[in-house]
């Protein structure tokens, strides 16, 4: 069991969480205030995406993120910074008989350096990195990251001084993260995150979780979320197991049946669960000691 554990909150993700609740943020204000009260609550590690402000839909524009990044950083709340790069991989093909040409549609397919392009520019202290391709829910969308673009991706991110988090979705995305580190392009300590009970990747049962975590190398280290239901079960499995933690609205928008969350009450929530089984949540200056993390 991991005894000293470092939270990370997912504010808001791109899915369509806004529909079913009035609680998701979506503007950068929105955002940065959720950001800000995730950190106040506990959580050493925000993860941020940003959303188009007018539809509520994904967005990777470097403009959004700058104001959010702004708006966290002009407090006086410490809190390490966690943007995705998974954004630019959406590949939305054009149905069973004519794959080809892609959807428009949902589509959104870009280069390794437009990809990075705000992490380039703000130089957050940690930026995710998808670790593989997968069939990501159903119809036809593929979130797609290919061996070349995970190494160009890797190489830039090493050379900006970042520090990525590997997210794996399947156990073959394991298998290529270890070979991006035998190749030099991730250096320790690896930091990695086990994305867990995400359709069609790895199911979110304790054995599959056990499986991925027996694969790892002992100095790696890592989190473990599931989505939805599970999301506040994981707080106490991933603890368990040797892991840190992820909540947040990005996976779930429930504290219980029949209550929305906030980002706030998830945090707390995995603070009562964490401290229950006595282990002390970390913060983010000890979080940043832990990674070799240099304060954005």
């Amino acid at each position: 069991m991991n005894t000293e554990v470092f939270i990370t909150c997912a504010v808001t993700g791109v899915g369509a969480t806004t529909e079913r609740s009035e609680l998701v943020p979506v503007t950068p204000p929105q955002i940065a205030d959720a950001a800000v009260e995730a950190a106040q609550a506990g959580a050493a590690v925000v993860h941020i995406h940003v959303r188009d402000p007018e539809t509520g839909g994904p967005s990777r524009d470097p403009v959004l993120f700058r104001e959010v990044v702004e708006r966290v950083r002009s407090t006086n709340v410490d809190v390490v910074l966690n943007l995705t790069a998974g954004m630019g991989g959406d590949l939305v093909l054009g149905g069973v008989e004519s794959p080809l040409p892609p959807n428009p549609e949902g589509t959104d397919m870009a280069g390794a350096t437009e990809r990075l392009a705000h992490v380039a520019e703000l130089r957050p202290e940690i930026c995710t990195l998808d670790c593989g391709t997968m069939n990501f829910a159903e119809g036809d969308y593929v979130m797609t990251n290919t061996p070349s673009m995970l190494r160009e991706m890797a190489r830039q991110v090493q050379a900006l001084g970042v520090r990525p988090e590997i997210e794996i979705f399947d156990t073959g995305n394991l298998v290529f993260a270890k070979q991006l580190v035998a190749e030099g392009l991730v250096d320790e300590p690896v930091l990695v995150q086990l994305c867990m009970g995400i359709p069609y990747g790895a199911p979110d049962d304790p054995t599959t979780l056990l499986a991925l975590v027996q694969q790892m190398p002992p100095a790696w280290v890592f989190s473990a979320f599931a989505i939805g239901r599970m999301q506040l079960p994981y707080v106490a499995l991933a603890a368990l197991v040797g892991g840190n933690v992820r909540v947040g609205l990005e996976d779930n928008i429930w504290l219980e049946r029949g209550v929305k969350a906030t980002n706030g009450m998830l945090v707390e929530r995995a603070v009562t669960i964490l401290e229950a089984m006595n282990a002390r949540v970390l913060g983010p200056a000890e979080v940043r000691e832990r990674l070799r993390l240099t304060k954005a």
